[in-house]
């Protein structure tokens, strides 16, 4: 099939990113005594690589389900904005149209936004297999390291720092791209603020909504040092 060579052509690059995050993934709810079942099931329902990596350390730590879901749509968040662009696409697609909000990762939504599809191809069968193909590839590492975890015996210790480096990887690739300094620097003010006030169980959910609040209010002078003001 045409259209599954291109999907897995496009997608190769994604495989290899999404199979050692998801094997730490999986190795992080071993540690933590989930199973495999769970694990795989997990990955297959939220598919939100960066939450699942909170999700585990939040779950251990006994934190609430609303923690859980104020985290997950700050998050997540992002993928409204993501959607907004493919709402007429998806809704033409029919039957596929829920599976592709579903899988609207960050890898997926710059795939779909950059590629170029061959002449003949069925373009809506190529996108829902690059969506379904990057699925697949996150399932598959998380099970990978939720077996790995399970059925092999070694020293685990430290391997929850992978989702503290995911995320500072993020802050400096961040840091990097971007000429302002002032989300960085709200963020850190709120976070450092709250968790001297509030301790470390209860400082989460506060920092995200005034980060949020901070960054709405400081929209303008952001866009101005970023020069898309005029956009």
């Amino acid at each position: 099939m045409k259209e599954l060579r291109f999907a897995v052509k496009n997608t190769i690059p994604i495989f290899f990113t999404y199979l050692f995050i998801g094997i730490a993934f999986g190795i992080l709810m071993s540690d933590a005594g989930y199973s495999v079942l769970l694990t795989t099931a997990s990955s297959f329902f939220i598919f939100a690589g960066s939450m699942q990596l909170v999700m585990v350390p939040m779950m251990t730590s006994g934190a609430t389900l609303l923690s859980l879901a104020v985290m997950a749509f700050f998050v997540n968040a992002r993928h409204i904005f993501y959607g907004i662009g493919f709402i007429e696409k998806f809704r033409r697609m029919g039957w596929r149209y829920p599976y592709m909000i579903l899988t609207l990762t960050d890898e997926t939504y710059s795939v779909l936004c950059s590629v170029k599809y061959d002449e003949g191809l069925d373009e809506d069968k190529a996108a829902f297999l690059i969506a379904m193909l990057d699925h697949f590839y996150w399932v598959f590492g998380c099970f990978i390291g939720a077996c790995a975890g399970r059925f092999f015996q070694f020293d685990m210790r430290g391997i929850e720092f992978s989702a503290t480096a995911f995320f500072l990887v993020v802050v400096v690739n961040q840091w990097r791209q971007y000429r302002t300094r002032l989300p960085f620097l709200t963020a850190a003010v709120c976070a450092l603020g709250f968790y001297l006030l509030l301790g470390k169980e209860y400082f989460l959910i506060p920092t995200l909504v005034s980060c949020l609040a901070a960054l709405l209010f400081l929209r303008k002078p952001v866009e101005q040092q970023e020069g898309t003001t005029d956009e």
